[in-house]
């Protein structure tokens, strides 16, 4: 905890100390801040600290990339020195984002990444959810655990209740957290979600048909919600001062109620079930071709941020069916970095990029690659490219094998093994084999200049 607090004091003066701060956050990997005056940040100092793998600015959040789980640390750490008054080798990665993001940010990145900021504070949720039911289908198994479900039924019931509480509200917290990312009321959020939600509405017929209670999942949530914000902020414009705080939340539950019923949810579920059908059709039908393909391309839409947009998608499958196919293949993207950077290590005579391939392994075999992407493979192009294609490889197979997950999103790599569906383990982690492979002859024989010391 030491090198932590030490950290966050470093972070802290090189941002110029906490009244130059304006919004302190974190995600998964990243220390997220933005500040009054970016003439008081000191880049280099930031960019140089050890444990600080990583820097980039999308709009006006400077972000910090200090890994899983140590980001929410630090960020802890910044918060209670505020109250109170890894390896620093990836300099060129953060570099190389850093130019990345600027040279290709696609025109709807901004926008999908709002929609990403509704579903990411859910990731933890989603992880604890994933990993619960995995744990769940091992202890069904009499060939692993004997007769432990007839035994212990209580106990699987109980675990049965944590794996799926999340997605028991899960259209309340999108609701909320829609709101707070449009600037709505959170609470209104999540009454227009408790709304669409409501078992009430399956005792009420309109236009002769009978509603339906949580139609259109998240996505009518997302439309409600939005709507709910611009009329809110409308309502403030026009409505007196003494009364505003009266009326505004009645006519915004009212107007917004009644559109979401008549309108919103409606095209919502239509929304939803051309998504959840679609996505599905075209990983049953499309078999090697559109795995390869999924995979393939999935890295360079990360590079522009529209990959952003696969969220809600992947939140849809698994309230559709009860489990992702999506995400299992779209992992092999950085399963080929492994490969690639395997080989760009036996390969290169350049100590310090060795060093950073060493620091970046271990946790790209858990799934987090940036600094394999960003640090390794990126900036030499082959690599890339191999690992890209070692990455289609892998999605081909994962996909003709219909391989399949019970989480959203939020994990991937060796980790996502815990959470395939039953039967289908051992084909995951033969197709994660084989991409590290792929990617690893892709990249010995395309080769790449050695860069000098």
């Amino acid at each position: 905890m030491e090198k932590t607090a030490a950290l966050a004091s470093d972070i802290l003066q090189g941002i110029g100390g906490e009244k130059n701060i304006l919004r302190l956050e974190n995600c998964m990997t990243r220390v997220r801040v933005e500040v009054q005056d970016d003439e008081q940040l000191d880049l280099a100092r930031l960019k140089a600290l050890s444990g600080v793998s990583g820097y980039v600015k999308q709009g006006q959040q400077h972000q910090l990339i200090v890994g899983p789980g140590k980001a929410a640390q630090v960020v802890d750490a910044m918060r209670a020195q505020m109250a109170g008054e890894g390896s620093g080798a990836f300099d060129e990665a953060e570099r190389t984002k850093a130019q990345v993001k600027a040279k290709y940010k696609a025109p709807m990145s901004d926008a999908l990444r709002q929609l990403a900021n509704v579903f990411i504070p859910l990731i933890p949720a989603f992880i604890a959810s994933g990993l619960i039911t995995g744990i769940i289908n091992i202890l069904k198994r009499p060939d692993i655990v004997g007769d432990f479900a007839t035994h212990y039924p209580n106990l699987l019931g109980i675990l049965g209740i944590f794996g799926s509480a999340v997605f028991a509200i899960m259209n309340i917290l999108v609701g909320v957290n829609t709101a707070k990312v449009f600037g709505g009321s959170l609470a209104m959020g999540g009454v227009m979600a408790g709304i669409l939600s409501s078992p009430q509405l399956a005792q009420i017929t309109l236009f002769g048909e009978a509603l339906q209670p949580g139609r259109g999942g998240v996505i009518a949530v997302l439309l409600v919600v939005v709507l709910m914000w611009w009329i809110e902020k409308k309502l403030r414009s026009l409505l007196p001062g003494s009364i505003e705080l009266i009326l505004n939340p009645l006519l915004t539950t009212l107007i917004t109620g009644s559109v979401a019923i008549v309108a919103l949810q409606p095209l919502g579920g239509w929304i939803s079930k051309a998504i959840a059908h679609g996505a599905s059709l075209a990983i049953d039908r499309g078999g090697l071709l559109v795995g390869a393909v999924l995979s393939g391309t999935f890295l360079p839409l990360v590079l522009t941020g529209l990959h952003q947009g696969l969220v809600p998608i992947h939140v849809e499958l698994v309230q559709a069916h009860g489990y992702n196919a999506l995400l299992p293949i779209l992992s092999m993207a950085g399963v080929g970095q492994v490969g690639a950077a395997i080989a760009v290590l036996m390969k290169t005579r350049n100590q310090r990029l060795k060093k950073v391939i060493k620091g970046a392994l271990p946790v790209g075999l858990l799934g987090i690659g940036e600094p394999l992407i960003f640090g390794v493979t990126l900036p030499l192009g082959k690599p890339f490219l191999a690992a890209c294609l070692g990455g289609a490889v892998g999605g081909a197979l994962i996909s003709y094998w219909k391989v399949a997950t019970v989480i959203t999103f939020g994990i991937s790599g060796l980790p996502l093994a815990l959470t395939i569906v039953t039967g289908k383990v051992m084909l995951y982690l033969l197709g994660y084999l084989v991409a590290v492979i792929a990617g690893f002859l892709f990249t010995w024989l395309l080769g790449f200049n050695d860069p000098e010391e």
